[in-house]
């Protein structure tokens, strides 16, 4: 995300949320954001013709925000707001994490399953092959001597 949606999002200033940024510039590695050169940001313009008009002829390139790095801003940033949407982000994380637990013994009990219908299905599989192969060999046309008991 663009500094400025998270300005927006956040409910503060841009300025003030890069200032933020710019003090705190250790906790903001490069997975967790980097700055736009002024190539790319002219690209991006180019090409997203949605930027607000403001931020479009701004002479200061954006900054873009991994989600590590949005969670970070949270507990940089100092407003009410701030402190909301990192609470928001904690909870989310943590139902991802008890979402993902759930997920894997899901996962581990329909291989388990899936173990034992796969050799249930290789026997319905032959039966019905068999049985396909009875009736074709019964059904087809005799040849050699005909004694008239065929019918």
């Amino acid at each position: 995300m663009f500094d400025f949606d998270l300005a927006e999002l956040y409910e503060t200033e841009n300025r003030t949320l890069k200032q933020a940024v710019k003090r705190n510039i250790e906790r903001f590695p490069g997975d967790f954001m980097f700055q736009l050169t002024k190539i790319e940001w002219q690209e991006l313009i180019t090409n997203c013709d949605n930027l607000p008009e403001k931020v479009k002829y701004s002479p200061v390139t954006p900054f873009a925000f991994t989600e590590h790095g949005v969670t970070m801003l949270a507990s940089v940033l100092r407003s009410r707001k701030a402190i909301e949407v990192n609470i928001q982000i904690v909870r989310a994380f943590v139902y991802l994490r008890q979402y993902a637990l759930t997920y894997k013994d899901l996962a581990d009990r329909l291989r388990e399953l899936e173990g034992r219908f796969n050799d249930v299905e290789e026997a319905i599989d032959f039966l019905l092959t068999k049985d396909q192969q009875e009736n074709e060999q019964r059904n087809r046309k005799r040849i050699g001597f005909n004694t008239g008991d065929d019918k």
